[in-house]
């Protein structure tokens, strides 16, 4: 066994009482009274960096919640890593459905239970524990290292893109990998290769100057709900194939092997079906579940309302009525393109007799993509290979990671993901949990993935 593994077993139980210290601290970035709370995490996680050998450790302010860097850079030749985390949490509510308090973590069968003990405080704990143990036993890194972990990422880091523009030489590097995020299954590892991007959008429609009786005005005017209804139906067939023109002139088609890979994924329809409760799956033809679901474009109507929603009924009909939007986005589109066409398309298609508008909502973010074959997927694979035992799946997902085209646009560096959190651990919702094999598996994969990328090519690759 390398020295720093026998150090990091010795080390066990101090790591477990740090990580339950550290989960203690209730940031929760979204509330104003735990803006304090984040601050302090940001100085535990200062300290536990310092104590880690891990040098130039700073907090710095950007106007919001804080982050937190630091670096080892001694090794000549030798590429640049920054690793990445964060180190707030989402509220605890409902607070009543916690088998104990969600900031007094408890160790019960293996696992660690406290808000943030999967997303993302026990992961990002894991490489600064793992670097602790190579500076302790070898007096160096095989590769330098810089850290980025933040306290704002679940309220969407909207001071991130300055601070990475402010601060682009400090963080400059040759590759970025992210402690955030997730595996596949506790016995099996995945890699992955591409987020959906998103853009949310508002459309308002508006008819008569204010409210009317349905029945003294009804059949003479045009109403705005059953025009909203026109416009929302327009945008999709009934396949589930979206008509809005320009809306997919950018996308990147699926090649032979995208479709292999994802096709690699074993795939359960009918526990997919009961597991959501539906009898039949649906969406755009011509494509498979999983490819629908994370190589392919979708927009989704997630909120309607106009007129009366209180009980029984009032005989009106509304002067407006509205929907809100979520497009999500895959390789080569753009929030801008595809809220232009949405627009174009809401023009067209709105009847006589009301206007519309279309309004573009805060959630715009592109999508990531990097190749299955990128040196630091390979590394990532060999060493996910060598921990778990088995290959790791290489897997897409359709929610959005804006941090990833951040780092690729203000730093050239493309994100391998190197999480160990589970999509089961109840992350955001009550009783959430981490499991110590995962901590403990974490630890060797970071310290092999260290080793690893000694050889990863310069030059942001």
């Amino acid at each position: 066994m390398s020295a720093w593994l026998t150090f990091l077993a010795q080390k066990r139980q101090q790591h477990l009482d740090e990580l339950c210290e550290f989960l203690q601290i209730p940031s929760v970035s979204s509330l104003p009274e735990c803006a304090e709370a984040v601050v302090e995490a940001a100085e535990w996680v200062a300290n536990r960096m310092q104590s880690a050998g891990i040098e130039e450790v700073c907090v710095f302010s950007t106007g919001g919640h804080p982050v937190v860097y630091g670096e080892h850079r001694h090794a000549t030749d030798c590429p640049t890593v920054l690793i990445y985390g964060h180190f707030d949490t989402q509220p605890v509510d409902p607070e009543d459905l916690w088998e104990q308090p969600p900031f007094d973590p408890l160790i019960k069968n293996q696992r660690i239970y406290a808000r943030g003990a999967s997303d993302n405080k026990g992961p990002m704990l894991i490489p600064i524990l793992a670097v602790e143990a190579l500076l302790k036993t070898q007096g160096t890194l095989p590769v330098n290292v810089k850290f980025l972990f933040e306290g704002q990422e679940e309220i969407g880091s909207p001071q991130i893109p300055e601070f990475l523009e402010t601060h682009q030489e400090l963080l400059s590097c040759d590759l970025v990998v992210s402690a955030d995020g997730v595996q596949w299954a506790a016995d099996q590892p995945a890699i992955y290769l591409g987020f959906k991007g998103i853009c949310a959008l508002q459309v308002d429609v508006r008819g008569p100057v204010t409210d009317l009786h349905s029945g003294i005005f009804g059949g003479t005017v045009q109403n705005p709900l059953h025009a909203l209804a026109h416009l929302i139906n327009s945008m999709r067939d009934a396949d589930g194939e979206i008509c809005v023109e320009g809306f997919s002139d950018d996308v990147q088609p699926l090649n032979d092997l995208d479709r292999q890979q994802i096709a690699a994924v074993p795939f359960d329809e009918e526990a997919y079906k009961n597991r959501l409760g539906v009898k039949t799956l649906f969406g755009e033809p011509g494509y498979t579940t999983l490819e629908r679901a994370w190589s392919r474009p979708t927009l989704e109507v997630v909120g309607v309302w106009g007129g009366f929603q209180d009980e029984g009924i009032k005989a009106v009909m509304p002067a407006e009525a509205h929907a809100k939007i979520s497009c999500r986005l895959v390789a080569n589109q753009t929030p801008q393109a595809i809220s232009e066409a949405i627009t174009r398309h809401v023009v067209r298609h709105t009847p006589p007799g009301v206007t519309a508008t279309v309004v573009s909502l805060d959630s715009q973010a592109l999508p990531y993509t990097i190749p299955s074959d990128h040196p630091g997927n390979q590394a990532a694979h060999a060493v996910l290979k060598k921990v778990y035992g088995k290959d790791p799946y290489y897997v897409r997902l359709g929610g959005t990671l804006p941090i990833c085209d951040m780092f690729l646009e203000k730093l050239s560096a493309h994100t391998v993901m190197f999480a160990f959190g589970l999509d089961d651990e109840c992350i955001h919702a009550p009783n959430e949990f981490f499991r110590l094999q995962s901590f403990e598996r974490g630890l060797q994969a970071y310290g092999l993935l260290l080793e690893e990328l000694a050889t990863y090519p310069q030059g942001n690759q």
